[in-house]
């Protein structure tokens, strides 16, 4: 029992210290290499940050940016675009150490690769398409009434009878009133 005690005592503590210690990214050298931009500072980095930031989807609230998003999670993702700039990382390099730290998903503007190109071109192909079959129809219909127009009437006297129809004369008489 003081062995548990002991143990629950521990991570307490460490949870304290956890949350008093100041966020630090990890080393994003091994991730992305060195820095290739120029460290910013003051009102530089800020807005550089609310930029940077603006690319970046919040995990938690997924629709928004972590520029915009009131999230705990987004603040820190900001907080960790801040340091980077101000150690003197390239916009390039910041978005792709967190596409490796959450994946594509990350970025609100995605690669043009794989699955995300289909899902860009394909609503493309299928508007093309629509408006090459509206066209198309457009043209049928548009021809139809010509052809039939453009057709010579046959002369009065030369139209053979037509066979009577058995249920329209049936139909005639009881209209008139007979009977059959």
């Amino acid at each position: 029992m003081k062995r548990l005690g002991t143990t629950l005592l521990m991570l307490f503590a460490l949870g304290l210290f956890a949350q008093s210690a100041p966020l630090k990214v990890p080393d994003a050298e091994n991730f992305v290499g060195a820095p290739q931009g120029t460290p910013l500072a003051g009102a530089q980095l800020e807005t550089r940050t609310h930029e940077v930031g603006g690319l970046l989807r919040c995990p938690v609230c997924q629709g928004m940016s972590i520029a915009d998003s009131p999230s705990e999670m987004a603040v820190n993702m900001k907080a960790q675009v801040h340091e980077l700039l101000a150690r003197g990382y390239t916009e390039d390099q910041i978005l792709h150490y967190f596409e490796l730290s959450y994946g594509q998903f990350v970025l609100l503007r995605p690669k043009f690769q794989g699955v995300t190109s289909i899902v860009w071109v394909l609503p493309l192909v299928a508007l093309v398409l629509g408006a090459v079959i509206v066209v198309l129809k457009f043209r049928k219909l548009g021809r139809a009434p010509k052809a039939v127009a453009a057709a010579p009437a046959p002369p009065a006297g030369d139209v053979p009878a037509a066979p009577e129809d058995p249920y329209l004369s049936r139909v005639r008489d009881l209209v008139s009133g007979g009977k059959s």
